[in-house]
């Protein structure tokens, strides 16, 4: 009788973040040895760590589930370490910019930095000693019978439920006739712009008008001729750091997170507006802009002779222009039937039309401010009760 071509054994132990790990290991009878890739077990695998990763880990730890938290950054709140500009301040005080259980270490009526906001989602992830991988980037998501299996390089995971919690940067979108524009022209996304010293001597076009693009005109106007291309977005009534705003700033944070949400018919009506077109210009007004130096002018449409070319055919020479054009979800990696004919996330509140699969952190996923850090909170105790439920 023929002996077996091999021996499986099977190895199981705990991590210390919860999850369970099965490695698999084939003996053939020559005596080499195949090693399959580990296979680690959790009741939930969140994969971005972020803000919103981080406050459906608070849930999640406070219920006692198994789960771990994926980051493709080298360190927590990476994307506001690396894709913001250095003199960057959120929009919003700090008292509303608190994670579930800890409030911004910052005085109230304070707006803090992006480093500020970085340094805070490492503290919190610390403070609540959440099990979070950094450089961990994940490849595929799939279904697996009645589980998920996540595959992170030669690393496989799988749990019943998945949280995509990887926020709402994305890929930078730019145009494809930006490869028309001369070489000598310095480009770069506003993710990848830090400060003025990265331009060249000579005219700056920003394109896209949002918050952004105001925002690095405000800046770069003060050394370099600039021009701010693209619709006009309109503009909050008033200066978000006055003291008047102290009384209609918490007015507004109300009606931003509780009357613009999808459940009620003024937010329906406002939502497809935000996500289209962004919101309107809040800490620069245009009078500021005006007052700096930088001209308006229309949509830039394409290039001609290697310079940008707007709608009304006008063409600009300029030494650089960074693309204030935002950012596109790549969902490419999830294998699961998800997706509408937008190729957007078929969801309700986060929970997706797949068992156990949620989406997190979104540009208005439920309110206009839920991809906030002060916002995403709420979200996250919804979806975190979705899972303890087990529906």
């Amino acid at each position: 009788m023929c002996a077996p071509s091999f021996l499986r054994t099977v190895l199981t132990r705990s991590f210390d973040d919860g999850g369970t790990v099965m490695a698999t290991q084939e003996t053939a009878i020559d005596g080499r040895r195949d090693a399959v890739p580990k296979v680690e077990k959790f009741d939930t695998i969140v994969i971005g760590g972020g803000q919103a990763g981080l406050a459906i880990g608070y849930y999640l730890k406070k219920d006692g589930r198994s789960f771990v938290i994926l980051d493709a950054n080298e360190q927590i709140g990476g994307s506001w370490r690396t894709r913001t500009w250095n003199s960057l301040r959120l929009f919003t005080p700090a008292r509303f910019d608190g994670l579930p259980g800890w409030p911004f270490p910052a005085p109230g009526w304070s707006y803090p930095t992006a480093r500020e906001t970085a340094d805070y989602l490492e503290a919190y992830a610390a403070r609540f000693d959440l099990p979070i991988r950094t450089e961990t980037p994940v490849s595929r998501l799939a279904r697996d019978g009645d589980r998920y299996a996540v595959k992170c390089g030669e690393r496989r995971l799988e749990a019943d439920c998945v949280v995509v919690a990887t926020g709402f940067y994305g890929k930078p979108s730019v145009p494809d006739f930006a490869s028309e524009l001369d070489p000598r022209i310095v480009q770069m996304h506003s993710s990848d712009y830090r400060d003025p010293s990265q331009l060249r001597p000579g005219g700056v076009l920003l394109v896209g008008a949002g918050n952004s693009g105001a925002d690095i005109g405000m800046e770069v106007s003060a050394t370099h001729r600039t021009w701010l291309s693209g619709r006009d977005k309109g503009e909050v009534p008033i200066r978000i750091e006055s003291r008047k705003a102290r009384f209609v700033v918490p007015i507004l944070w109300f009606i931003a997170s509780r009357v613009l949400t999808v459940k009620t018919p003024i937010g329906r009506k406002v939502r497809p507006h935000v996500l289209e077109d962004g919101a309107p210009l809040i800490r620069v007004k245009s009078k500021d802009l005006l007052a700096a130096g930088v001209e308006r002018v229309a949509k830039t449409v394409g290039a001609r002779d290697g310079l940008p070319v707007l709608e009304d055919g006008r063409v600009i020479d300029v030494a650089n222009v960074i693309w204030c054009t935002g950012f596109r979800q790549d969902f490419s990696w999830i294998d699961v039937p998800v997706f509408g004919e937008d190729s957007e996330p078929m969801h309700e509140r986060g929970v997706a039309s797949e068992p156990g699969l949620y989406f997190l952190g979104l540009d208005f996923l439920y309110a206009f401010t839920s991809e906030n850090v002060g916002g995403v909170g709420r979200d996250a105790r919804h979806i975190a009760k979705h899972i303890a439920s087990g529906s």
